[in-house]
């Protein structure tokens, strides 16, 4: 079959054909190639008309510049599509000719396209800053906050920080972004990057001075050389202006980094750590400096829960903003800081018990408010307003105590709903503690009145006022409502002692049944006993005090209560037996209702009579 399918041409034919064929083909690839170098030519010269018509000249400023992504748009569109061919030419030529003349003209026209956006990108970012500000950044757009510290969780951050602003920067941002993604995918995102980290850490810095708080930082022994009032004034700074830096300044900036460039995480990263990273890291060192304060008193603890306060309710705000690994040392400087704050709050805590145990003050005069009372609870008060915060903070503080606490003064539960079971939190656990310290040196106080009527009460006022402020204080949300009950039956307890011992006299002045029959003498003897002892029952209690209205008008109802009807009953029976005869003294000195106009006068703060036209002693 070879034979006769080689028959009809001999081996010189077909060597003279199979070289023709060659040749041809050879010359066809030639043609081909010739083609698209042409065409590359044409490329570039198309690119080369757009591109230095908008060359930077040298030595060009601001005030005679014209931005086209700015002021007209449809060239800026046309410069990029010019950029974009450009590219792909050269791609072509490096993959076919790396050495040809066409490539180096190119990257010329590459060149001067890529100083023209240089141009553009840095006009925009300074040209606007205003609009570009991080806090209208910020407010301007509905940031979503879920971001999450792994890293494959953190591929998606620009998807979940980045969101698009609702207002008239968003042409802006969309202009920044779209230079940002062509320099960079051209092989120039060194200059990008170079111009914005320039741009925008100025802008911040300048926002955080304009705050207050981008001042050097005080080192612990710097900081121990001055006084509190020159150290307040710099929590008060940092108070004020920490709230915006991390919810207006860090976020708008991270937000508008995550836009720009959100062609790479990793650049995302590196702008952000570079404009944000020390700034935020000098601002939560801040407060772990004010923990090491050697002179912190207790006077000082708000401002230090202020600090804690500050970054625990930012914090989630923090992982997001700052959830990059390389901002984990901003992350573990905040977590520091409210440690060292936590430890300065659990000193002052114990220096308050200290100078509780510690007073040496005497009782006060008329069974009225100790002023100790008085700093107490309104210390206490002022704490419950930091629950939240001061439950993180003695959570792992053991209350440490020599013997068990009375029910009475430490009955807590963390709801009042009594199928709760979760039983005494540790905040509660220490501020039963305090009131417990408390009452004991009003215990102690007490014992040094030499009247025990006047003892009573004096507990009885004390007491009251403690019930009343947790009544009427977030302290009742950490106590709850059976410990109000329990000591509220402890104040009632103490006006009844108070009672019995105060009025004694009086109530025994006349029999159980006042209608029995009974002697004339036993009877005057009755009136004389009641006198005697209401006048100086009077006499002595007319000095005392009862701070509480509402307290003073139960009191005076349960005097009344006792006192009054007994004697009416008595009065009203005998008052015919007796006539005041000329030069004696009168045996029924008081009509019921003179009783009762000097009850109301006693118990006033004032220690006077507040008007009764009663017979006077």
């Amino acid at each position: 079959m070879r034979t006769n399918f080689f028959s009809s041409r001999d081996s010189s034919s077909i060597h003279s054909e199979s070289t023709t064929t060659s040749s041809s083909s050879s010359s066809s690839n030639r043609s081909r190639y010739t083609f698209s170098d042409q065409m590359m030519e044409e490329n570039i010269d198309n690119a080369e008309a757009i591109i230095t018509q908008w060359e930077v000249q040298g030595g060009s400023t601001y005030s005679n510049f014209s931005s086209l992504f700015r002021n007209c748009p449809k060239q800026a569109k046309q410069l990029l599509g010019a950029i974009h061919e450009l590219k792909e030419t050269m791609q072509y030529l490096i993959k076919n000719d790396s050495s040809s003349e066409s490539l180096i003209r190119a990257q010329n026209l590459m060149d001067l396209a890529m100083r023209r956006l240089e141009k553009e990108f840095h006009y925009i970012l300074s040209r606007n800053r205003e609009i570009l500000d991080p806090e209208s950044i910020s407010n301007a757009s509905s940031t979503s906050t879920s971001c999450s510290d792994d890293e494959e969780s953190t591929h998606n951050n620009n998807d979940e920080v980045e969101e698009e602003p609702k207002n008239h920067n968003n042409s802006i941002m969309e202009d920044l972004k779209i230079i940002a993604e062509c320099m960079i995918s051209s092989g120039y995102s060194k200059e990008c990057v170079t111009i914005y980290k320039l741009a925008r850490k100025s802008i911040v810095d300048e926002s955080l001075y304009n705050l207050g708080v981008l001042e050097k930082i005080l080192t612990p022994s710097q900081i121990q050389k001055h006084d509190w009032d020159y150290i307040e004034l710099k929590i008060k700074n940092w108070l004020k202006g920490i709230k915006i830096a991390i919810k207006n300044i860090f976020l708008g900036e991270r937000i508008l980094c995550d836009y720009v460039f959100s062609s790479s995480e990793k650049m995302i990263e590196s702008i952000f750590v570079e404009v944000a990273r020390d700034r935020a890291l000098a601002l939560f060192t801040f407060p772990e400096i004010v923990a090491k304060y050697k002179k912190l008193s207790p006077e000082k603890m708000f401002r230090i829960l202020d600090l804690y306060e500050a970054i625990s309710t930012l914090w989630p705000e923090i992982e997001v903003i700052f959830s990059f690994d390389s901002f984990s040392a901003v992350r573990s400087q905040a977590v520091t800081s409210m440690v060292k704050l936590g430890e300065g709050v659990r000193f002052m805590l114990s220096e308050f018990e200290s100078a509780v145990q510690k007073d040496t003050s005497k009782a006060v005069p008329g069974g009225g408010i100790h002023p100790l009372t008085r700093y107490v609870m309104n210390y206490l008060v002022f704490l419950a307003d930091y629950r939240d915060s001061l439950e993180d903070i003695v959570t792992d503080w053991p209350l440490v105590v020599k013997s068990p606490l009375p029910d009475a003064y430490f009955w807590s539960r963390a709801s009042d709903d009594s199928s709760d079971d979760c039983g005494e939190s540790p905040l509660a656990q220490r501020v039963a503690w305090l009131i417990l310290v408390l009452l004991c040196k009003l215990d102690a106080k007490a014992e040094l009145y030499k009247n025990v009527a006047l003892a009573y009460l004096f507990l009885a006022n004390n007491l009251n006022y403690v019930v009343t402020k947790i009544r009427n204080s977030n302290l009742i949300t950490i106590l709850g409502s059976e410990w109000l009950s329990k000591n509220g039956a402890k104040v009632r307890q103490y006006v009844s002692n108070y009672g019995r011992m105060g009025w004694s006299k009086v109530f025994s002045a006349f029999p159980d049944d006042p209608m029995e029959d009974m002697s004339q003498e036993y009877v005057r003897d009755c009136f004389k006993k009641f006198n005697s002892g209401f006048e100086e029952a009077y006499r002595i209690q007319s000095t005392w005090v009862i701070p509480d209205p509402k307290l003073r008008e139960q009191v005076k109802v349960s005097l009344a209560k006792k006192i009054v009807p007994t004697y009416k009953e008595f009065y009203e029976h005998y008052r015919g037996t007796f006539r005041r005869e000329i030069g004696q003294e009168s045996i029924v000195r008081y009509a019921p209702e003179d009783l009762d106009n000097y009850l109301s006068d006693l118990f006033l703060e004032n220690g006077g009579i507040s008007g009764s036209t009663t017979t006077s002693f």
